[in-house]
């Protein structure tokens, strides 16, 4: 008997000791968007893990409350505070405004180079987004990771496969061929210009445009990504592991440390901006983290505003990794938001519907 005490004892002191270890690595999560990553970087890992961490601690709570143990107490004060923050992931029902006749229909779409199709050539993939984006007929169009062979071809292409569009546009050069950001306008382009981030390769360009009477300038972001190759990884398995980590380690640093200051040239840009900012694009980061936070500051989710389900968009760890996002002023109102599963990309097309907000204008 009394082994069998002493055995329970320690159980539950090891249930208890791990459901406080569970407890506190969501706590992490929910406290990483508060650190800076260029000083903190490790602190970006716990805001990426925050849905395997959040399951966590909803499997903890269930199996002690199926137990009857007052252990519940600690997975159930640690899932408090997805109360306000689980919407960022997953919308249980749409609640976009009433849509008008001044509806702007939005599309952001990283295109990953055409790189990544089921079709047979990066013609075919071409071909494939092409089509996709005509039939979605947006006002405008944000693209980022766009690729064409020959930078000259560019304004030649979108002359003629979308007639009607004001073209910006900022790719690199490269020996196989340039890419960048693109954005499509249906309505003039007043003035331009683009942000070139240090140390990368990824840009953000914007555009000044009267979107149905409502000056807004409109940001196409690609902030600094991953760079982390599957195949590589993939590598672990075959006995390379060490080299794999250190060199997947060291790709996250820089990622991490990198993307604050490309969110702080951009947020430079838009304090300097004499109207209101729309942000959209690929921002390489969930909603649980320091990107997000300061980028949406004064702006809303197009997801949480008129989102329904998972918002999902990057395509490998569907449903789970949202990075991708549409930002808006309170002199607009988001009507809809919807995630195209399409396998053109890694990334799936976020298209949304907005409105001028009357009377946030007047």
């Amino acid at each position: 008997m009394a082994k069998e005490k002493k055995r329970n004892w320690f159980l539950g002191l090891t249930s208890r000791m791990f459901m406080l270890v569970s407890a506190g690595l969501l706590g992490l999560s929910y406290v990483s968007v508060f650190f800076n990553p260029a000083k903190a970087w490790g602190m970006t890992l716990f805001g990426l893990l925050y849905i395997p961490f959040f399951l966590l601690n909803v499997f903890l709570l269930a199996g002690s409350v199926l137990r009857g143990s007052k252990a519940a107490l600690i997975p159930l004060v640690a899932l408090l505070p997805s109360l306000l923050v689980f919407g960022r992931f997953f919308q249980f029902s749409s609640q976009g405004a009433e849509p008008g006749p001044d509806d702007i229909k939005i599309v952001s779409y990283n295109v990953g180079r055409f790189g990544m199709s089921s079709a047979d050539s990066r013609s075919a993939a071409v071909d494939s987004v092409v089509r996709l984006l005509q039939a979605q007929d947006a006002d405008v169009i944000c693209l980022q990771e766009f690729f064409i062979e020959d930078a000259g071809q560019i304004r030649s292409f979108f002359r003629k496969h979308f007639k009607g569009y004001d073209l910006e546009y900022y790719v690199y050069p490269t020996d196989k061929g340039s890419y960048g950001n693109v954005t499509l306008s249906r309505f003039p382009l007043r003035a331009k210009g683009k942000l070139d981030f240090e140390e990368s390769s990824n840009l953000a360009i914007y555009g000044d445009y009267i979107l149905k009477g409502t000056p807004v300038r409109i940001y196409n972001c690609h902030f600094q990504s991953y760079n982390i190759s599957l195949p590589r990884v993939a590598q672990v398995f075959k006995g390379d592991y060490k080299e794999v980590f250190r060199d997947t380690e060291q790709r996250m640093k820089t990622s991490i440390t990198l993307r604050p200051r490309q969110v702080d040239m951009v947020l430079r840009n838009i304090d300097d901006c004499p109207t209101a900012a729309l942000v959209a694009g690929d921002f390489n980061d969930n909603p649980l983290s320091y990107t997000y936070w300061r980028l949406s500051r004064g702006r809303k989710d197009t997801f949480m505003e008129a989102g329904k389900g998972f918002g999902a968009t990057y395509s490998f760890f569907r449903p789970f990794l949202r990075i991708d996002y549409i930002l808006f002023p309170d002199v607009l109102r988001a009507v809809s938001h919807s995630v195209l599963h399409v396998p053109y990309s890694d990334h799936y097309p976020i298209v949304t519907i907005l409105s001028p907000n009357h009377e946030e204008n007047h």
